[in-house]
């Protein structure tokens, strides 16, 4: 039987504002990538959201993003490759003492939204967060962008990395995220996503927004917790893998 990670992005709750069904999402996924208080979060809501991973056996990653509450880190801010691995180390370490309090050591590290795409594509960038988890005492696994440029870097470099597809995002020809600016970025058909989820796993290939079909290897899946559909997304997901063979659980460490 073969074995498959779905992540969520979780803990992108802020004060008084609320964010998602962590909830709900918690009882489905097997690993959760946890805001660290840039983009979105505060202390109090990553120290409850890596403790109801706990709770319920997920998987614990840093989520770090541009410190940019306002934009949720979904615009590139104009820093510089040493700044973004200062950046990451600091929200990464914030989280991992939380996780350890929790009894949930972190697990992976998954960059966020306008960074998570510019790293993806720019080695300097990339070789910066790199470098900073390969620095660490514990070693991360680092999710990327399936057959991006990081995902090779972090293989040469020695960094364990996780392949990741998007159940919820459309792709362009060259195996990029279609722009959110684009009417057609987001997907919105739960069963529609897990029967392009399950294509992924069976044939290793995604439908791109204009038809073309996008090679891809899969370790692990990511649904959109701040999305309205998520829920019932990775409900699908789970449903859909689970009849074809596949256990919820992420690749052994």
């Amino acid at each position: 039987m073969s074995v498959i990670d779905v992540n969520a992005d979780l803990g992108e709750a802020f004060g008084r504002y609320r964010v998602g069904d962590d909830d709900a999402l918690l009882a489905i996924i097997s690993s959760a990538n946890i805001a660290c208080g840039f983009h979105a979060g505060d202390p109090h809501v990553m120290a409850r959201t890596v403790s109801r991973c706990a709770e319920q056996g997920v998987r614990v990653g840093a989520h770090p993003g541009f410190p940019d509450l306002q934009g949720f880190g979904r615009r590139r801010l104009p820093m510089s490759a040493h700044e973004i691995r200062d950046i990451v180390l600091y929200q990464v370490g914030a989280l991992a003492l939380l996780a350890e309090s929790a009894g949930a050591p972190l697990h992976h590290v998954k960059l966020h939204g306008a960074l998570y795409n510019w790293a993806a594509y720019d080695e300097e960038i990339a070789s910066a967060v790199i470098a900073a988890l390969l620095g660490l005492r514990r070693r991360l696994i680092l999710y990327a962008p399936a057959g991006s440029p990081m995902v090779q870097e972090a293989i040469a470099a020695g960094q364990p990395v996780w392949q990741e597809i998007f159940a919820d995002r459309n792709y362009e020809p060259d195996g990029t995220l279609t722009a959110r600016t684009h009417p057609l970025a987001l997907l919105r058909d739960p069963d529609g996503m897990a029967l392009r989820v399950l294509q992924a796993l069976q044939e290793g290939v995604i439908r791109a927004r204009t038809g073309d079909t996008v090679t891809v290897a899969v370790d692990t899946i990511c649904v959109h917790g701040d999305e309205p559909t998520a829920v019932d997304t990775a409900k699908a997901i789970r449903n859909v893998v689970r009849a074809h063979g596949y256990t919820l659980a992420g690749p052994a460490v």
